[in-house]
């Protein structure tokens, strides 16, 4: 067989041998920590895990995983200022680049499973001084070069420089987790302060419509008085519910103020008045229809478990480079050229230069590091085990308390109604009596305040109902 053919099946067999075991431990997802279903029992009572169960729950999973924000929030206005948030804020930003920083350091550790190929050239000019016959003579010598090869490149026999790769993809994988739950959160942030914004604006838009309605009472208390129908002790009742009043008005334009600079916070920039919410009613944000109960298995679709599975599996990965590193360590350099003393003559025949420098090393002794980097690894993996089960625990935990807030949102929103209606009837009534002369003004005024604390629990209740479905986007996951 030719020289060439040989040294092509040697190379072949080293590429082959470079990378074909890894050290590292076969990976397992740890077994769910929580309940098998979050929020009820799934399938009527029982959760099935087998391929029944595995069906539902990707299902499951995978609706949820589909489900864009642009689905969720469907008011033009609002979602013209989560555009607005994604493009400006600089958190994201910053969680965006580290991002791009760690795939960059992913790909410069893959680079590690191929050799560097490199060009040199060189030139030397040199002066020495020569005794001949016992007198000293100068001479001067010129030498050049041309080279092209590779430097101490490692074969991965036992996967030490693959699992250094592998760990670097987890992390990068586990970051871009990261970045996508932090997005989420910042679109769940600004679209909880921007219904904060309509709720306050509503409780301003009512303490004013009470105020206006008190100090026409207060005009006409005062008439009634002058011409004795209505006595000093009903105009001094009314005057303390119309400052009441001013003072709710005041209140709540300084919270007003608030929540509109805590928004702007969110966006990064000013939102104009015309972005604003009008109403907070249900139609400014839908959600799909969700049932009572999920499988707890859609919790592995949420970024930060996700990212916890990702960190997992990067110190599985450490695991197997660092008992890699107790076998030994081959590398090879090689380079192939051309030599002279002159540069008229570097590429004559004769002039070929080449190098081949295989070296091993096998560690002996080290007063026990390499164990001691190993049990680093092997107890490095079992906090990110440990920080992995608390991610599903805590993902359960808000999975559970936001489906449980939306099961009994609608009886809460119902009976609030109602209680607004019952204030509306008893007010009407008591405010004709008083008009009357039948009952005293403090009848009045206790249901005129009745109702009006019924309707700013109403708005409330509206704001709970409108951030939990907020909360459930985010805590679900959705992208």
């Amino acid at each position: 067989m030719p020289r060439r053919a040989l040294q092509a099946v040697a190379c072949a067999a080293l590429l082959a041998l470079a990378g074909c075991a890894s050290m590292a431990p076969v990976y397992e997802r740890p077994a769910l920590p929580v309940q098998p279903s979050v929020g009820g029992e799934v399938g009527g009572g029982v959760t099935n895990r087998g391929a029944a169960g595995g069906a539902q729950a990707q299902e499951q999973a995978a609706a949820l995983a589909a489900l864009q924000w642009q689905q969720v929030f469907t008011d033009q206005r609002l979602q013209q200022v989560i555009d607005a948030a994604l493009a400006n804020s600089r958190d994201l930003r910053v969680s965006l680049l580290n991002v791009e920083k760690a795939q960059a350091q992913y790909r410069i550790q893959s680079a590690s499973l191929f050799p560097s190929v490199a060009a040199s050239a060189s030139q030397t000019n040199a002066r020495s001084a020569v005794v001949a016959g016992g007198e000293a003579q100068a001479q001067t010598s010129r030498s050049g070069g041309l080279s092209v090869g590779f430097t101490s490149w490692e074969l991965d026999l036992f996967g030490r420089v693959r699992n250094l790769k592998d760990e670097a993809l987890e992390n990068y994988l586990s970051l871009a987790q990261t970045g996508r739950s932090t997005r989420i959160s910042l679109i769940a942030q600004v679209a909880s302060n921007w219904l904060n914004v309509g709720a306050y604006g509503q409780r301003l838009e009512l303490a004013r419509e009470t105020l206006a309605s008190q100090r026409k009472t207060l005009e006409l208390t005062q008439a009634k008085h002058q011409f004795g129908v209505a006595s000093a002790v009903d105009v001094s009742q009314v005057q303390t519910s119309v400052e009441s009043a001013r003072a709710d008005v005041a209140s709540y334009t300084t919270a007003l103020e608030q929540a509109r600079h805590a928004l702007d916070l969110a966006v990064g920039s000013h939102v104009a008045d015309a972005l604003l919410p009008r109403t907070t009613s249900t139609g400014d944000v839908a959600l799909a229809r969700l049932p009572d109960a999920l499988s707890s298995e859609v919790l592995l679709q949420r970024p930060d478990v996700m990212a916890a599975e990702h960190a997992l599996k990067a110190a599985n990965a450490d695991i197997g480079a660092a008992r890699a590193a107790f076998f030994p360590k081959v590398s090879l350099s090689a380079s192939a050229g051309y030599g002279s003393d002159t540069l008229g003559n570097l590429f004559d025949a004769g002039t070929r230069t080449w190098s081949f420098v295989p070296s091993i090393s096998l560690p002996i002794f080290n007063a026990g590091s390499l164990k001691a980097s190993l049990d680093v690894a092997q107890i490095q993996k079992n906090i990110y085990v440990a920080q992995y089960e608390k991610s599903i625990q805590g993902a359960f935990g808000e999975v559970a308390d936001a489906l449980s807030a939306r099961r009994h949102m609608a009886e809460q929103l119902d009976a609030q109604q109602a209680l607004v209606q019952a204030a509306q009837t008893n007010y009407d009534l008591s405010d004709a009596r008083w008009r009357n002369g039948v009952n005293s003004y403090l009848q009045a005024l206790d249901a005129q305040r009745s109702l009006y604390s019924a309707r700013q629990s109403l708005i409330s209740l509206q704001l709970s109902d409108l951030v939990n479905r907020v909360t459930l986007y985010k805590v679900l996951g959705a992208v």
